[in-house]
């Protein structure tokens, strides 16, 4: 934008004009910031309000169009104006719902929000796509079991050409062994043919979609719309562009010889439910010990799930899968007996009829921990309801439910040549924490000793030639890593998805759902980087980092912390961007220690003219202030909901949203200081094991580097206690006065900020 010419429109509406003057805030834009466009409207976002600011820029009077009116999070599509950009002040959910009418600090805190949008609109520049060379439009589908053949059918049926690579020599998975399946049709009452020999005709039969079964992924380069694959088919290797990846390489069994304490390997009668399902699939139930007929059969449930010293987590099919194996039982032989002891039963939903039908048929189900299984197959549970050990004896049979592994990891040793191998995978939540490989772009920077969480063996999927590495980044369990709230097909490695049983446990209906949902992803994945605009959660922005080279100084902080992948390191060790993977979060302008990376419209220096630009009183006026960086994504959502339920919000807090904690830098917090705020809070959405950051690790980045704001402090010779960081969920907006309003309080009794005035 070489000739910026902004223009302020200030809404009347919503009980604006009935709270603050807007005479006053006019002033402030014409007067102090020398806006030459300023206008009112009763209605901004009525026709006339919106016909009035489109008139003004296609006349060429406006190509900044600065709106003091509502939230930034409403009404962006009446508020988005071809050939101009859009700043939004907002004095609705901010100002005037969550402030007493007619008060003097009211008025300063709307005036205060049009200082920060005119600041904004000083350094903002319209964005403009990065957009090169060819974009493919060919889906990889990885896996040839139901996930991945649901999703080649999928993603043919919205017009794409599909690769199908599966590494045994045919499709079908482990459903194509199963005798039959469980409901997914009304009336949902029992067993049903397995029909996935259609779904693999339908899939060899599809003339958009190429099946190279025999075949591994030996290295993905890359990154959405343009990834380089390299396969691996027979001893030939090929590589095609592809335009976006979906992971569907399902699951294995757990170990059952890790189970010794059910018996597994004391007694050939002690079998899993995968080898029971190979029985019923071969036309009888018979012993292995001595062939005879097998009439009474115990099913124990959790066998190695929901325990920490096996699988901690659910396993979620497995209670429906020895229902409908002890239903095949009881059909094959009437007066067959099946026990199903169980700690919890899982049956959602349309699962709950066939509950009822075992229980019609005969099924006896008991509610207790099973506790071991004898060599005799005595069956000994620790029964819920007496409360006394009880042994389950006269078996001919047991059956261990054993859990779903994700084969997140190429589980066979040949997959990939073993010096490309992982040689460490630490978890990349932790924000000190980087990933090693060796021929990967050069060693990362030591990151500091942590406990190591164990991952399955074996070689990665796709082999990410990342500066990361080559795995898909995963949490402790295996299970690919996302925002599981929002993006529940995400993986941190973007236009790369999962779907099926890799994601989490699921049974085949399910697991056909799943596979559309990530393949509308992938598609979207595709389409957004061909017009060089981002992903989720920030879909459709056109921004993307710069980087500024000649004050580089080659630490490699942003290429490490980038959550993403998006950032490697060219021959001469300077940071070079992969736009299409990027998601614009700001991670790594937070991390630059020199401040060389920024955005056309976000950057340090925008932020630092927003803050800079609050009136700040003197100490004699009683009237402290409180900077708050609120994430964009929980915490300024939850702050618009508790002015949108009238609840008030100290009237000395003034909030500048950010993309993601990660990308605040420490100079804002000695800027905000050394200006004279009395206090700065960081708002960020919750970190951990359960994250729910959009950007994964941005507020455990936050965290990290505001455990180092006490040498700032210390320098200033001001107290630790005037920064914060608080993690707030977009449920929070209840608490969110309360933090806030004990935030401003604590500041009020620490005393004003000895630098005031200077």
């Amino acid at each position: 934008m070489t000739d910026r010419k902004p223009g302020v429109y200030l809404c009347k509406g919503c009980g604006i004009a009935e709270s603050v003057s807007m005479d006053a805030m006019e002033k402030v834009a014409t007067t102090e910031n020398r806006i030459p466009v300023c206008k009112t409207h009763d209605c901004l976002c009525a026709d006339e309000g919106v016909a009035m600011i489109k008139a003004d820029v296609a006349a060429g009077e406006v190509n900044q169009v600065i709106i003091g009116a509502c939230s930034p999070r409403v009404m962006t599509d009446r508020f988005d104006f071809d050939g101009a950009v859009t700043i939004r002040a907002n004095l609705r959910e901010q100002v005037v719902w969550s402030q007493p009418a007619g008060e003097e600090d009211t008025q300063m805190l709307a005036n205060d929000h049009i200082r920060m949008a005119c600041a904004q609109s000083i350094k903002t520049k319209p964005p403009l796509p990065k957009i090169e060379g060819e974009f493919s439009e060919t889906i990889l589908v990885v896996g040839g079991g139901v996930a991945g053949m649901s999703a080649a059918r999928e993603a043919t049926r919205a017009g794409h050409d599909v690769i199908l690579v599966e590494r045994t020599d045919q499709l079908g998975g482990w459903a194509r062994k199963w005798s039959e399946r469980t409901p997914h049709r009304p009336p949902y009452r029992g067993p049903v043919e397995n029909d996935v020999a259609s779904l693999v005709s339908a899939v060899e039969g599809d003339g958009r979609i190429k099946v190279m079964t025999n075949t591994r992924v030996t290295k993905t380069a890359g990154m959405p719309g343009r990834f380089a694959v390299t396969f691996n088919q027979g001893g030939t290797e090929v590589t095609e562009t592809i335009g976006a990846i979906v992971v569907a390489t399902g699951w294995r069994p757990y170990d059952a010889t890790k189970l010794g304490h059910l018996g597994y390997g004391a007694s050939p009668d002690v079998v899993t439910n995968v080898e029971m399902e190979a029985m019923l699939a071969n036309g009888g139930l018979k012993r292995k010990s001595d062939g005879k007929a097998a009439r009474t059969v115990a099913f124990v449930q959790c066998a190695g799930s929901r325990d920490p010293n096996h699988l901690p987590y659910c396993s979620s099919v497995c209670c429906q899968v020895s229902i409908k194996q002890a239903l095949q039982v009881a059909k094959a032989d009437p007066d067959a007996s099946c026990y199903i002891v169980y700690e919890e039963l899982r049956t959602p939903g349309t699962a709950e009829e066939y509950y009822r039908q075992a229980q019609e048929a005969g099924v006896i189900f008991v509610k207790g921990k099973v506790k071991s299984v004898g060599a005799d197959l005595t069956v000994t549970y620790d029964d819920d309801l007496l409360g006394n050990d009880i042994p389950l004896s006269g078996l001919d049979m047991v059956v261990l439910a054993t859990g779903m592994v994700p084969n997140s990891t190429d589980t066979s040793a040949e997959a990939i040549e073993p010096e490309k191998s992982a040689l460490q995978l630490k978890d990349d939540i932790d924000p000190e924490a980087a990933i090693a490989i060796a021929g990967y772009a050069g060693e990362a920077p030591a990151a500091p000793e942590r406990p190591e969480r164990p991952i399955p063996e074996g070689g990665p999927i796709l082999n990410l030639q990342y500066r990361q590495g080559p795995h898909i980044p995963m949490l402790a369990d295996g299970f690919a890593d996302s925002h599981y709230i929002c993006f529940p097909y995400e993986t941190r490695r973007t236009g790369i998805y999962t779907c099926g049983p890799v994601r989490r446990p699921m049974d085949m209906a399910e697991t056909a759902e799943d596979a559309a949902g990530a393949v509308l992803k992938a598609i979207q994945a595709l389409k957004n980087a061909s017009g060089g605009v981002s992903m989720h959660p920030r879909v459709g922005d056109l921004s993307f980092p710069k980087f500024g080279l000649d004050i580089c100084t080659k630490c490699r902080r942003c290429t490490v912390e980038c959550p993403f992948g998006a950032i490697d390191e060219d021959e001469k060790d300077y940071p070079i961007l992969n736009p299409a993977r990027c998601r614009r979060c700001g991670t790594c302008m937070g991390a630059c220690p020199v401040r060389t990376i920024s955005f056309d419209n976000y950057s340090p220096q925008i932020v630092a003219d927003m803050l800079s630009s609050v009136e700040i009183p003197d100490e004699f006026s009683g009237k402290p202030r409180i900077l708050v960086f609120a994430c964009e994504n929980d915490a300024y959502p939850a702050v618009d909901m508790a002015g949108i339920n009238r609840h008030q919000i100290s009237p000395y807090v003034r909030i500048i949203p950010v993309r993601c904690l990660g990308s605040v830098t420490l100079l804002w917090v000695s800027t905000a200081l050394e200006k004279g705020y009395d206090g700065v809070m960081l708002m960020g959405c919750k970190s951990g094991d359960d994250y729910q950051c959009h950007f994964v690790k941005g507020s455990a980045i936050a965290k990290e580097r505001m455990s180092k704001v006490g040498d700032t402090l210390k320098s200033l010779m001001l107290e630790a206690e005037r920064v914060r960081l608080e993690e707030i969920s977009i449920a929070d907006s209840s608490r969110v006065p309360e933090v806030l309003n004990a935030f401003s309080d604590e500041i009020v009794k620490i005393g004003f900020n000895p630098f005031k005035g200077f």
